[in-house]
């Protein structure tokens, strides 16, 4: 199998002049691209001059994470592609286990490395850990993070486990399958895009695992911090595209109505924390989903449903009120 590991970068030089060597240097055999989304930095120029070993794809726009890998995705010729996110370190050996599962499994498509929080590096990182689920209102959370609670990582999870997701931050999965989930959807533009992806991945028979012997550092957040009203916007707005997307035509308009009662709570939650940025933020998305309905909608026909697709009824529930802090204890 052929390996293409690629890092979209949009203004970030600084970025790749910090953890590409680590890229380069772990990533033996696979050929690595740098998709440029319209950068108006020196990006570019940096990577060609400092890095003449690493591929450049310049795309023609900042169509974001989903467009950006499209457009970058669509003319590669690879087994296997690598989503890597600009500000992940790799460490030694990271590959093999990874390809191991998709060499011998023919039935996964997607395979996530252990994430690690590079700022601290004995904890997971939020954006997937080691591997992600949703509830059955669709908020995600992760073995080794539930909202924001990040758990030490002990080699809890170091075992190889069916998820429903895997983290954007670093996401292995095979072309063939790429293709046939018709790619990221780019009216998420980013964030949630990967648990939509998944979604359809598994709707056409396939697996999703995290891979517990392989392991990556993330800083998360260089590209849209947490606190960043913007965020918020997306992963309310994304959220509700994705269940309309997928839920089964029984259930999804009753856990839509459920959904926007819990965002209200959020927002009344932000309202009395003095966060009017996210409250304005959530009422945008919510106009937003209200104004894409139609064009949402009619994506419904071309999926099939995945009845069971949550791990727990209500993670918010689980969390808030019987205080389940950690993933093992779900259960």
């Amino acid at each position: 199998m052929t390996t293409a590991v690629v890092i979209l970068n949009w203004n970030g030089r600084d970025l790749l002049k910090q953890f590409l060597p680590s890229v380069i240097r772990f990533s033996e055999g696979a050929n690595i691209y740098v998709a440029d989304n319209a950068s108006t930095d020196d990006s570019v120029s940096f990577v060609k001059q400092n890095f003449p070993q690493v591929t450049i794809i310049q795309n023609r726009e900042n169509g974001g994470f989903a467009k950006g890998y499209n457009d970058s995705l669509s003319g590669l010729t690879e087994d296997i592609f690598v989503l890597l996110n600009s500000d992940v370190e790799v460490t030694e050996n990271w590959q093999k286990p990874v390809l191991e599962i998709l060499k011998n499994e023919p039935k996964t498509a997607v395979v996530q490395p252990k994430i690690l929080d590079y700022k601290k590096k004995d904890h997971f990182e939020y954006a997937g850990a080691a591997g992600g689920f949703i509830d059955k209102y669709g908020y995600p959370f992760c073995r080794g993070r539930i909202f924001k609670t990040l758990e030490k990582d002990y080699g809890q999870y170091n075992d190889d486990v069916p998820i429903f997701w895997a983290s954007g931050a670093c996401f292995v999965i095979r072309k063939n399958v790429y293709q046939e989930a018709g790619g990221l959807d780019e009216d998420f533009f980013a964030h949630q895009e990967e648990i939509d992806l998944c979604w359809r991945i598994h709707n056409l028979g396939y697996q999703i695992k995290s891979c517990g012997a392989a392991m990556v550092y993330h800083v998360g957040g260089a590209t849209l911090d947490s606190m960043n009203p913007r965020k918020t916007y997306f992963n309310f707005r994304n959220s509700l595209y994705m269940l309309l997307k997928n839920v089964p035509s029984a259930n999804v308009y009753t856990i839509l109505l459920m959904r926007m009662v819990l965002d209200g709570i959020a927002g009344i939650k932000f309202l009395a924390e003095g966060k009017f940025a996210h409250l304005y933020a959530i009422l945008q998305a919510h106009s937003a989903f209200y104004r894409n309905f139609k064009k949402i909608n009619s994506k419904r026909k071309r999926n099939s449903k995945t009845e069971k697709y949550f791990q727990i009824k209500s993670i918010i529930w689980s969390y808030f009120c019987l205080s389940k802090k950690e993933f093992s204890k779900l259960k």
